[in-house]
């Protein structure tokens, strides 16, 4: 173990230096209780929840395994509703292909953190608190750090330096093999790769690094701790096990050579994950996509009607670069693995 992994399970209570990524629409319950029981910082993605659903769902973790929870919000600025015509005429062809017909409205999917959110955070105590696309404003985020460690997420150095000036007592280094979306705020999409990213960021600032980004195995782990990080998140690695919400279609992706990507198309917001026919269709980076999340809006009787015949063509199917070394097991035993693998290697 290193001094500084020693330093991170420190700080949150884990046993082992990983945390298990939060993965909207593919992470829950039952993965954040496994990797918990296996050792692991489990995660709950809080970003499509009610403040309701927030508080029943720790609870249920609570119940299920005992160790530290981390629970995560995006920061995205929801703006009026924006005019997508040009967006719904760009999906003609499918909508005409599909036999559907465009949604009315626009409402947003995702849910930035506020205030109702903070209540549920401040009545259910989790041990960490963590931020994707920036940090709340900072009357919020007071209230977050008097009651959990708060971990923010950082695609560049100065976005990593922004995070431990305004006391965040971690930074997740996302590198740009990470699947999901790039939690850039400050300068817009740089894709950094993670070894090199994680690097400049242990030398740039004092508090812990959480490496991220392509990091699937013991091997993985192990490299980015001798670089400097004090604990790897792992996302596309815990998508392949049982506990996982991942679709049939989306799993039998995992462990193969198919390509991911970044893309737009899906949310109006870059994120990583395998082609599908609409990347194809449109290309990976569409500059008629409204900006996140309104793009998802127009795309949901497409989505239906294609998984309702057992297809991902209108799916977001988010996956790391390393997404071919997946293995499907039981999410407890992956964490255990893992840290046998890793600690392995560093004790050579």
């Amino acid at each position: 173990m290193t001094p500084a992994a020693a330093r991170f399970l420190e700080l949150t209570g884990a046993a082992v230096p990983i945390v298990q990524a939060p993965m909207a629409g593919a992470g829950g319950v039952a993965l954040a209780a496994a990797a918990i029981r296996g050792g692991a910082l489990g995660s709950l993605p809080c970003a499509m929840l009610s403040d309701i659903e927030v508080r029943a769902q720790l609870a249920e973790v609570r119940a299920a395994a005992k160790g530290p929870l981390n629970l995560n919000f995006f920061c995205h600025e929801l703006d009026d509703t924006p005019d997508d015509s040009a967006w719904r005429r760009a999906l003609g062809p499918l909508y005409a292909h599909e036999g559907v017909t465009p949604p009315e409205g626009g409402g947003a999917l995702r849910r930035p953190f506020d205030a109702a959110l903070c209540e549920a955070v401040e009545a259910v105590r989790p041990e960490i608190v963590s931020f994707h696309f920036g940090l709340p404003a900072p009357t919020l985020l007071a209230r977050v750090k008097a009651v959990a460690k708060v971990f923010g997420n950082a695609t560049t150095v100065d976005e990593a330096r922004f995070l431990e000036r305004q006391g965040c007592d971690a930074v997740i280094a996302q590198g740009s093999e990470a699947g999901g979306h790039a939690g850039w705020f400050l300068e817009g999409h740089r894709p950094i790769g993670t070894l090199a990213l994680v690097r400049r960021i242990v030398r740039a600032i004092d508090v812990p690094v959480i490496a991220a980004g392509g990091i699937v195995d013991g091997a993985g782990i192990a490299a980015t701790l001798a670089l400097g990080a004090s604990a790897a998140q792992l996302g596309t690695a815990y998508l392949a096990t049982p506990e996982s919400l991942v679709s049939p279609m989306h799993r039998a992706l995992l462990g193969s050579e198919a390509e991911t990507v970044f893309t737009n198309v899906f949310t109006g917001r870059e994120a990583r994950g395998f082609r599908n026919r609409l990347v194809d269709e449109l290309g990976p980076i569409s500059p008629l996509a409204p900006a996140f999340p309104y793009a998802a809006t127009a795309l949901a009787p497409l989505r239906a009607a294609a998984e309702a015949e057992g297809r991902a063509d209108y799916s977001p199917l988010w996956a790391g670069q390393s997404a071919a070394l997946a293995r499907a097991m039981p999410a407890e035993d992956l964490t255990r693995l893992l840290a046998e693998e890793a600690l392995a290697l560093l004790d050579r």
